[in-house]
């Protein structure tokens, strides 16, 4: 395939698909799609799948390629070479990816096409939050100057060394402040000599509070970006002033071949230790490692040696270069490209309709009558947790804890449909929920099990309701604290509304309450634990609600017990975002993205709204819509916590789970509690329920 006989095609973003390229295909979605079909030899609708196109797209980028000649079942030799030495590249150092660029034309820059490459793998890398640790040098600049990336938030670039005597074009400085310019990203310099002039001098300086708060922030670093310097004459290590004041033999007698962020290895990648090592102002090996993703960029035959101890020494585990540098890697480390599979005949373009999926009809669950599920599921938990739990007498869906009712304190009564499991029922106990009223699948209780919930747990001070806002959920409250209120007894009611998806910041009042639930039962259960009067107990639920955000999101559908099918319908590339837990559709279906890609568009609307100050602590809770594991949840977490560290928040309390779920919904849900200390405190009191508990 030659570039010059192509004509403008459609990315795969411009159907509605993923359009996320893998680095080893550049920006050429045409090269990606030969590759699969007559490399990978995967089918057109696998195809399509990996590229987020249609079939029918695929199908004619193929035809067309035949037709008009573009590919004659080889691809372009050296396009060809490059995915093929990149996948090997890959493979054989065990890195998370890799780009090679085509060997260069005379004439052309080795330097700019790696720029050109290392800013699309920041593109593809790099996210809101990040902090990026940035070196120096021609490749860094080059790098810098190519790259323009607007949309992230909350990222810093920091440099990973001290500065240089000499003035030089790749400079530590400007490498950093080019490419946060082109970020729209924060800088924070490294604000001393990259050498000093002897051990005693750096010990003083790095104690100093300025460079203490400048390499604690290279501490954050999540990404680093680096070139590699070789020991030839050439090398922009020579202008730097690295050897004003030692000379370069005394490094070369230790077989060193090459300098990572200023610090000097040998072939195998490891450090050489030198004259200079004492005196050197910036990031170390050690911490380079650290770093969870390492970008590379570096390429020239006379590099080979230094690349490979960078490789071997696992200082980079993303590697962008040239294809004859690549190839001379490979060779040098005893490896060769793998076999390629025999290539397909354009015969074999044209491919039966084949065996339909069978699409089950229904999905299995373990059932006795669908109809008697939730009396037997209630039956179950009270046989399960009888030493937290009792029947409220009289009410065939009320449960109370068996410490309540609690003489002198308030009592809190939550409750809503079933199908949420542990929420609501796993909430009944010491310091949380003294009883709960259960209603059908995803409907709430009517209003006499409520009713009669509260009068059993009134310890004479007044009952509290907590629950979610849902239409049904609403009425039967109201309902209940009137036939409450007419016996004497006064009642509260709080309606949460955690869901930040499902209307505007200026609507609260009309928002669904979703797994932020949890959390404002449990401070709301501390108050009234400490025997707080039902006006202060009220007070601080409501602000609990107010300070807490959640976001959810679905990947699959849950299904109902009676009909055993699929609430809706999604695609397999799609995900609903801002789902409730009612197995209803999210506010709007998007692209199926990356677990860290959901996690920040989920944080960045709940950062839009709640108002923090760097120090804040915040209470967090990843929650599972019912089949997601805890792997996954984990992996959504871990982000989270690295976005609220990018923002200097303290996580004072975390939980990872199943906590309010959607029958068997794939999906999850982040929630945020903006605390102060009060919040803090009540989140932090003893409580002991089934499936929440705090402290002793």
């Amino acid at each position: 395939m030659s570039a010059n006989r192509r004509r403008p095609l459609r990315t795969p973003a411009a159907e509605g698909g993923a359009g996320i390229i893998p680095l080893r295909f550049g920006d050429d979605p045409q090269v990606w799609a030969c590759w699969l079909y007559y490399e990978d030899r995967l089918t057109q609708g696998e195809v399509a799948d990996a590229m987020g196109i249609s079939r029918a797209t695929v199908n004619a980028y193929l035809a067309d390629a035949r037709e008009r000649g573009i590919v004659n079942i080889t691809l372009d030799p050296h396009r060809l070479a490059s995915l093929t030495i990149a996948q090997e590249l890959k493979r054989h150092f065990g890195l998370h990816d890799c780009l090679v660029v085509p060997s260069q034309e005379p004439g052309d820059s080795l330097i700019d096409s790696l720029g050109s490459a290392g800013s699309l793998v920041l593109r593809r890398l790099l996210r809101s939050g990040d902090t990026l640790a940035v070196t120096w040098g021609r490749t860094v600049l080059a790098v810098a100057s190519a790259t323009s990336i607007t949309g992230l938030q909350d990222v810093r670039v920091v440099q990973a060394t001290g500065g240089m005597t000499a003035s030089i074009v790749g400079s530590p400085e400007a490498c950093a402040a080019r490419l946060a310019a082109g970020l729209g990203a924060a800088c924070v310099p490294i604000t001393a000599p990259g050498i000093v002039s002897s051990a005693e001098m750096r010990d003083m300086l790095m104690a100093e509070p300025l460079l203490r708060s400048q390499f604690a922030a290279l501490g954050d670093a999540s990404r680093a970006l680096f070139g590699v310097a070789s020991l030839r004459p050439n090398s922009t290590i020579h202008s730097s002033g690295f050897f004003d004041a030692v000379p370069l033999q005394d490094y070369l007698a230790l077989n060193a071949v090459g300098v990572v962020a200023g610090r000097f290895i040998d072939v195998q990648g490891q450090p050489v230790r030198g004259p200079l090592d004492e005196r050197l102002v910036g990031l170390s090996l050690d911490s380079l490692r650290q770093i969870e993703r390492r970008i590379a960029v570096a390429g020239g035959i006379d590099k080979v040696p230094a690349i490979l101890g960078a490789l071997r020494g696992g200082y980079a585990d993303v590697l962008v270069t040239d294809a004859a540098t690549g190839k001379a890697l490979l060779d040098a480390d005893g490896a060769s490209a793998l076999p390629r599979p025999a290539p397909r005949s354009t015969a074999e373009s044209t491919e039966g309709a084949g065996q339909a999926e069978v699409q089950r009809r229904h999905v299995k669950k373990f059932l006795n009558d669908p109809d008697d599920i939730v009396d037997e599921m209630l039956d179950g938990a009270l046989r399960a947790h009888s030493d937290y739990l009792v029947p409220v007498q009289g009410a065939r869906r009320a449960f109370m804890a068996r410490t309540a009712p609690r003489p002198g304190r308030v009592g809190l009564v939550v409750g809503g449909g079933s199908g949420h499991e542990p929420c609501f029922l796993g909430y009944v106990g010491t310091g949380m929920a003294d009883a709960v009223a259960v209603g059908n699948i995803f409907s709430s209780p009517p209003p006499d099990p409520i009713a009669r919930a509260a009068r059993a747990v009134s310890g004479g001070q007044g009952v509290l309701f907590v629950y979610g806002n849902y239409a049904g959920d609403t009425m039967n409250f109201e309902m209940a604290s009137e036939l409450v209120q007419a016996d004497g007894i006064p009642v509260r009611s709080v309606v949460t509304t955690d869901d930040v998806a499902s209307s505007r910041a200026e609507d609260r009042d009309g928002r669904r309450g979703v797994a932020g639930n949890v959390l404002v039962f449990k401070v709301a259960g501390a108050a009234c634990d400490r025997g707080w009067p039902l006006d202060a107990c009220e007070r601080v639920a409501r602000r609990a609600n107010a300070r807490t955000f959640t976001m959810g999101v679905a990947l699959e559908p849950c299904s109902m017990p009676q009909t055993r099918r699929y609430s809706f319908s999604i695609g397999p590339g799609d995900m609903e975002v801002g789902v409730g837990i009612h197995g209803e559709p999210g506010v709007a279906r998007e692209p199926m993205q990356s677990a860290d890609a959901i996690v920040d568009m989920a944080m960045n609307r709940i950062f839009a709204e709640m108002q923090t100050a760097p120090g804040d602590r915040v209470a967090v809770l990843v929650n599972s819509f019912g089949s997601t594991p805890l792997m996954e949840l984990y992996v959504l977490y871990r982000r989270v916590e690295q976005r609220l560290r990018t923002k200097n928040l303290t996580i004072a309390a975390n939980w990872v789970g199943h906590y309010c779920t959607s029958l068997d919904m794939a999906g999850a849900s982040i929630t945020i509690m903006h605390l102060d200390d009060e919040l803090a405190d009540l989140l932090g009191h003893p409580c002991d329920t089934p499936f929440f508990k705090v402290g002793p």
